[in-house]
């Protein structure tokens, strides 16, 4: 019984967040559709930021990720390409395409700890782009540096193989200068951009993946940020922001002493360091979500590189929460300590284990004749049914703000792989989650091998 009630409360909690959702949409439409934004473009109000880009072996995307960041419909902003020690040709590449030139003695702002930087480099003739060498120490480590680097109030965390939509700046800047001095953090929404037509470092022609691993991504991805980070936002309880694309304030991040070095799950421990600093001091502020600013990004294609992708997620979560446990059921915390932390813990961490135990439980009733085989099979069929609607609900405020997918047999496509995600997708999702923290135990803290493709040479090299 203890697992029928915990797959009733869960649902509950999902479509509670899901109608959060759907109370803000339809203003988020307005604001996508019309927006001060396009009058902010070439305003002086406008604060500067700094566009963090850490790379590690990169050498096959970053060219188009830079010439992406330099176009930007946004008036004052600088772009600092971290090299985190790559042994691939990502610097050699970034020197040649701009003819970048040794920086002498420069200038460091900050005093976050960082590995050691070799070198600077800069062209007076990008004046905005800035490339700094330094030993590896891993992508929290990289913004460290980046940030100790930056000469503007505002920083945003880009990863090396995504690619801004032209407006995707100015639209988290008009949703920052709404209240700017409670505004710490907002996150955009990151969108799948295998099948999608690049040239020239922007997304042309936006169409879903063709292979099977990246299209059950897009789905997960519409779910995650539409039907799920559009709903902690509005109760200010947003627990991560993508490092492919979020905004901060940088004496926030530095008040908290930076990003978290040396373990996975960088986003979302900033995240978390963000609302703990604010609340203890009795700050008011808020972490927001901007879903019309969009960030594409490859997804992993093999099944070898999103297994490795998500252990690294599923131990990045555990440590998190096990780091942060103490805010949870903790009124002063507030919507972090009384829902969020909890629905990740129990909900999130502790999820996989449930469901195995529950399922198990469930069949060993079967065998005994404890209760009935329909029994199993309605409470799978119930199981499906409500994460089914879920996906359709994600789709639907899709369809309702966006439509960045016009055609009609991309919704058919869509719906039909919503499905399909159950029949073992959703399963394998559990075991690399179980992986994951067994990783986490053995204290295995590596990246795992991930690869980039060139986003316009079908051929993948590999990089870690």
């Amino acid at each position: 019984m203890v697992i029928i009630y915990y797959v009733i409360f869960v649902t509950v909690l999902y479509f509670g967040i899901l109608c959060f959702s759907y109370k803000d949409i339809f203003t988020i439409r307005r604001r996508a559709e019309y927006s001060s934004f396009k009058s902010l473009a070439g305003s002086d109000v406008v604060p500067p930021i700094s566009l963090l880009v850490p790379a590690y072996n990169e050498e096959l995307t970053i060219i188009e990720n830079v010439k992406c960041l330099m176009t930007l419909n946004y008036p004052a902003y600088e772009v600092i390409v971290v090299n985190d020690g790559s042994t691939d040709k990502t610097i050699q590449v970034l020197i040649k395409e701009f003819g970048l030139l040794p920086v002498q003695n420069p200038i460091f702002r900050g005093t976050i700890r960082c590995e050691q930087v070799r070198g600077v480099y800069h062209n007076p003739d990008y004046p905005f782009l800035y490339l700094i060498d330094k030993n590896n120490g891993g992508k929290a480590d990289s913004l460290n540096a980046g940030i100790n680097f930056s000469h503007f109030p505002l920083i945003s965390s880009i990863d090396a193989d995504s690619l801004l939509e032209k407006d995707a700046l100015i639209r988290m800047a008009r949703m920052y200068l709404e209240n700017p001095e409670e505004t710490v953090a907002i996150g955009g929404d990151v969108r799948i951009a295998n099948g999608c037509k690049i040239e020239n470092g922007a997304v042309k022609d936006v169409s879903l993946p063709r292979k099977i691993w990246p299209m059950f991504q897009s789905i997960e991805y519409l779910k995650a940020f539409l039907g799920g980070r559009i709903g902690w936002s509005s109760l200010n309880g947003l627990i991560i922001v993508s490092g492919a694309f979020g905004v901060f304030k940088k004496e926030a991040v530095i008040a908290v002493g930076g990003y978290r070095d040396g373990y996975p799950g960088e986003d979302m421990n900033i995240i978390i360091k963000l609302h703990r600093y604010m609340l203890e001091n009795k700050k008011k502020y808020r972490i927001a979500f901007c879903p019309e600013a969009v960030c594409w990004t490859q997804a992993p294609d093999t099944y070898q590189i999103i297994s490795n992708q998500r252990k690294r997620w599923g131990r990045g979560n555990l440590k998190n929460m096990l780091e942060n446990g103490n805010m949870m059921f903790r009124p002063k915390y507030k919507t972090m300590g009384m829902l969020t932390m909890p629905y990740n813990i129990f909900f999130e961490a502790l999820n996989p284990y449930f469901r195995i135990t529950g399922l198990l439980a469930l069949v060993g009733y079967v065998m005994l004749d404890m209760t009935a085989w329909p029994v199993l099979v309605i409470f799978g069929l119930l199981n499906f049914l409500s994460g089914y609607l879920l996906s359709v609900g994600a789709l639907i405020l899709e369809e309702i703000a966006f439509r960045r997918y016009p055609k009609p047999s991309d919704l058919v496509k869509m719906l039909a792989f919503s499905a399909l995600k159950f029949v073992g997708y959703h399963q394998l999702g559990v075991l690399w989650r179980v992986q994951g923290h067994i990783q986490f135990m053995r204290k295995n803290n590596s990246w795992g091998t991930m690869t980039r493709q060139s986003w316009e040479e079908p051929k993948a090299e590999e990089a870690a």
